[in-house]
């Protein structure tokens, strides 16, 4: 039998605005959806922090026996500067400004983003699809909408026509806006003529004579809409119905919202069952923003290249900080709070190495089950890792108070304590034990120092071959050795 038949998780459902017992739609196996990154800058810690929410969750319903299909797109084809429906593809801009190819920009900052994701230590998804290879089944959509009488062409362009959709389904339910108030709200802006309402939003852009980014279509050589591209790929692979669409707070509206409304409009049914957001991230009490200074790089906080923090802190301190708040509170990214979470971080490291240490008695005087429930509990709670991580520092009081003789344990207790420990630090919360990564790297390189220290005796008695084949080896397993006036250093491809 699988954990998830003794385990009922609990899930805050952004459209419904409760916590709702999860039951997927497929016996065992779940379809997840998550909006990924627009590649054309280094990626934000906002959205690290995002993709690290449901990389714990996706880790937690793994643990738990499902077999869990993960797509998490990347926006390659750009759209435009703030989602909207004039201006400048933002890939584009940053291309014309560099004076590159758009694709090169694509390719820089993927790279950057899986790195970055990579030292944080995330698993990747079963999926990552692009925009650009999906524009097929995208203009397929468009078609579908249209037949359906919810889109119009104008231009060559194509508009969803929001006041059509509203007078049978219900546009702004996710994120509890009337389309009273929209309209009421808007101003006349120049440039709308193409639209026959401001809150209708594009499918298809027809490009003007400088766009670089285009793609034939039976309207227009244009691009896509940036909603429609989580719309085509989410149904792609995981159905027209599926259990969990998740993203940042600020995509509610008007993204995921018009995802809604694109797939009703296609396919007559809501796609999702729980949509999920994760909340924002600031800095110091004030919001991100490179042009006050108030802002890190992800990268940066390994290296302490950055006037807002002290000292670098590892990936998996900076990954423990985070977890350290529930996916839907605001966090507050400060020097302080990363401080104090490395030395809660090294208590927990150092308490797992004390464990091992640890020697067993005919009986306990601890509940160990009843702790690893609870455990259970937390993560059950909406992935409410903070309330976890407070039940994984109740294990290191259990810990040291066993060390010290005041509490005792049993072999099988001892080995629970052990296995529980393990399974939520490393599996679902995702955290490396950088003390054995480091310990691992200064044995790695006194190793080294030792064959260098070997083949230069050979190289001193004329033993050429012993020599050559000391480098030779090593650099078969990637250690190159380089000799020079100084010495001879190494280096680790």
């Amino acid at each position: 039998m699988q954990p998830y038949h003794s385990q009922s998780i609990k899930i805050y459902n952004s459209l419904t605005g409760e916590k709702e017992t999860f039951k997927a739609i497929n016996e065992g196996h779940i379809g997840m959806y998550v909006c990924g990154p627009t590649v054309y800058s280094n990626v934000h810690l906002g959205n690290v922090r995002t993709f690290m929410s449901f990389d714990v969750i996706f880790r937690y319903l793994k643990h738990l026996g499902y077999k869990v299909r993960y797509v998490r797109n990347i926006t390659d084809a750009g759209h435009l500067e703030n989602d909207a429906d004039v201006g400048e593809d933002r890939i584009a801009k940053k291309a014309r400004l560099e004076e590159i190819e758009p694709m090169e920009v694509v390719q820089r900052y993927t790279v950057d983003f899986h790195n970055i994701l990579n030292a944080f230590n995330f698993l990747p998804p079963s999926i990552e699809p692009t925009a650009t290879g999906h524009i097929i089944e995208q203009i397929e959509l468009i078609k579908t909408i249209i037949d359906n009488g919810f889109a119009y062409v104008v231009n060559g362009s194509v508009y969803f026509d929001v006041h059509k959709f509203n007078q049978t389904n219900d546009y702004g339910k996710l994120s509890k806006r009337k389309l009273e108030d929209l309209i009421h709200n808007t101003r006349e802006l120049d440039g709308q003529s193409d639209k026959k309402n401001p809150q209708d939003f594009a499918l298809w852009k027809r490009a003007e004579p400088q766009h670089i980014m285009r793609w034939p279509s039976p309207w227009s050589d244009g691009f896509p809409g940036w909603h429609l591209e989580c719309t085509a790929m989410s149904t792609k692979y995981l159905g027209e119905h599926f259990d969990i669409h998740g993203g940042g707070m600020d995509l509610k509206f008007p993204h995921h919202e018009c995802e809604i409304a694109q797939n009703e409009a296609a396919k007559g049914q809501t796609p999702v069952n729980y949509w999920m957001h994760a909340n924002m991230l600031i800095m110091n009490g004030k919001k991100m923003a490179k042009s006050t200074g108030n802002y890190i790089l992800p990268g940066e906080i390994f290296t302490g290249n950055n006037s807002n923090i002290s000292k670098a802190f590892s990936p998996s301190v900076a990954r423990f900080f985070m977890l350290q708040a529930h996916y839907r509170s605001i966090l507050d990214f400060t020097n302080d709070g990363l401080l104090a979470a490395e030395k809660g971080f090294n208590r927990l490291m150092d308490a797992l190495s004390i464990l091992d240490g640890l020697k067993a008695s005919n009986t306990s005087s601890l509940d160990i089950n009843n702790w690893k429930q609870k455990c259970y509990d937390a993560m059950n709670d909406d992935f409410n890792s903070p309330i976890l991580i407070a039940q994984l520092f109740e294990a290191v009081k259990y810990i040291n108070q066993i060390k010290e003789g005041s509490e005792s344990i049993s072999i099988e207790d001892l080995v629970l304590l052990k296995q529980t420990l393990h399974t939520f630090i490393f599996d679902v919360l995702g955290l490396e034990n950088v003390t054995e990564i480091a310990s691992g790297s200064d044995k790695l390189s006194g190793t080294v120092e030792v064959l260098i220290k070997l083949r230069q005796e050979a190289r001193a008695n004329k033993d050429f071959a012993l020599s050559d084949k000391i480098r030779d080896e090593l650099s078969e397993i990637g250690i190159q050795l380089k000799d020079g006036k100084d010495g001879t250093t190494f280096s680790i491809n």
